[in-house]
């Protein structure tokens, strides 16, 4: 694992963020580049003011960054903002990979029976 600590409240509301599907789906298209509300709120099956909602959660989390001009609500993502996520999923995949190792070597070190399996 990494040597620094993880910010731990911000984690909690990185995951709370991705784990709505709408949130997601934004998101989602987000990735492919910056879009307005409305543009965002075209898939969805619901109010405007509810993809607002959903949003504002984005942006408290540091996923996403909007700037308004005139009248229209301008999202997009923000660069490295799922970077601790990353980090912690990848130290835990590494920590059972080298336990996956470590079983894996002590299989191959028990002793075989008389037919050549293992017990």
């Amino acid at each position: 694992m990494s040597g620094e600590p993880l910010d731990r409240p911000n984690l909690d509301i990185l995951f709370q963020a991705l784990a709505d599907p709408s949130r997601r789906t934004m998101v989602d298209r987000l990735c492919r580049g910056p879009a307005s509300v409305s543009q965002l709120a075209e898939p969805l099956a619901m109010s405007l003011p509810a993809v607002v909602q959903h949003l504002a959660v984005l942006e408290e989390s540091g996923l996403v960054k909007t700037q308004k001009v005139g009248r229209v609500r301008t999202c997009q993502i923000e660069a490295g903002a799922m970077q601790p996520a990353e980090q912690w999923i990848n130290d835990r995949r590494t920590q059972w990979e080298r336990r996956l190792d470590r079983l894996g070597d002590y299989l191959a070190r028990m002793p075989k029976d008389d037919e050549g399996k293992k017990p």
